[in-house]
């Protein structure tokens, strides 16, 4: 019997998947001394679908276990034994770890003589601070995946508006568009004002199990957003939509109804809070009256100001649905009012019928 030695040698070539060897422990160091509020952090305790806890405690079948290093998280008490990880992974003694950004990367180019914006510790040979660039600069290509949390981190945020003097952006702007980490990913971002605990979570998770080697990379937009939770706006999701489809618009903020002639950007805005709720799924700024202002969008704020203005398109897109929505509204008014009554067939005799005679003519 001959045999192909092409077919022979393809076949003793390993598989992608022999190939991609997945890990059985990972370490999370987080970094919240970006330009930031530490919302998102503190936004991040409120996940239940899954918790943080079920995460570090391994209780979510099939990942790795997980180490986080958050300093709001951690039973450390600080400094240099806080620490400790981040430096090993800096010298390169620890991996694989995911590098987690909150808050905004300030620009410490435009800073005339000594200073700095912010910093994570101090040079242990010098006393100096470290800046938060300092530590980008050794951790991002040593990461096996960047994620950047929140709208600070993702775009630069409030911090990067227009006029700010930081000269603030987000972690892809400052590490390129085009970076890509040792584990072939480029930055994951998840924006929010803070981030939707669920959001971030269900991100995270997926990022861990293609590090447990059991599926593939997240699937990102061209903002490198997730795509299944950034890909429809805040309209498509919004308790309020039928309203807009009937040109019922609210007038003040006390109203049920839609509320784009108010300020709100929901129909443009990429998001799926009025879907996913904010904490157990109650909540999400039009369910609860609140307008959209954009928040998870790279244009944030400057775009969507002054944020209680109606949009600019609101006024046109308003005028264009009332004939359409007027008359939609009164029909279903009619029909409302139609099967708002019981069928005249029942009745409290001996004899139960469906309802249905195939003789019954109209007299």
């Amino acid at each position: 019997m001959t045999t192909n030695s092409s077919t022979a040698e393809v076949s003793k070539e390993p598989s992608r998947a022999e190939e991609r060897q997945g890990f059985d422990e990972i370490t999370i160091l987080w970094i919240s001394e970006g330009m930031s509020c530490d919302g998102d952090t503190v936004s991040l305790t409120a996940a239940g679908q899954p918790s943080i806890e079920d995460l570090v405690l391994g209780l979510i079948p099939g990942l790795p276990k997980v180490n986080l290093v958050n300093k709001v998280l951690s039973p450390s008490l600080g400094g240099e034994d806080f620490l400790a990880p981040y430096r090993a992974a800096a010298r390169g003694d620890l991996e694989p770890f995911i590098l987690v950004i909150e808050g905004s990367v300030p620009n410490q180019n435009i800073i005339e003589g000594d200073g700095y914006w912010t910093s994570f510790g101090n040079d242990p040979e010098t006393g100096e601070p470290q800046t938060l660039n300092w530590w980008i600069d050794q951790l991002a290509p040593k990461a096996w995946a960047v994620v950047a949390a929140g709208t600070c981190a993702t775009f630069g945020g409030i911090h990067a508006m227009s006029g700010n003097p930081t000269g603030c952006m987000g972690l892809a702007d400052y590490l390129g568009w085009d970076y890509t980490s040792r584990g072939g990913l480029p930055i994951v971002n998840v924006p929010g004002c803070p981030i939707q605990p669920e959001n971030f979570m269900e991100t995270l998770v997926w990022v861990l199990y293609h590090a447990a080697g059991s599926a593939p990379p997240p699937p990102l937009d061209h903002m490198l957003r997730p795509q299944w939770l950034f890909g429809k706006t805040v309209h498509e999701g919004c308790d309020r939509g039928s309203y807009y489809e009937q040109a019922n618009f609210a007038k003040d903020y006390n109203s049920p109804k839609c509320l784009v002639k108010t300020g709100c950007w929901g129909p443009v805005v990429n998001c799926n809070v009025p879907k996913r709720g904010w904490m157990a799924g109650i909540g999400g700024c039009p369910n609860v009256g609140g307008i959209c202002i954009g928040c998870t969008m790279p244009g944030f704020p400057d775009a969507f100001m002054p944020f209680m203005d109606e949009p600019p398109g609101g006024t046109l897109s308003s005028l264009a649905i009332k004939p359409y929505g007027a008359v939609i509204r009164r029909l279903r008014g009619m029909t409302n009012e139609l099967v708002n009554h019981e069928p005249k067939w029942r009745h409290n005799k001996r004899k139960l019928t469906s309802g249905y005679d195939p003789h019954w003519r109209a007299r």
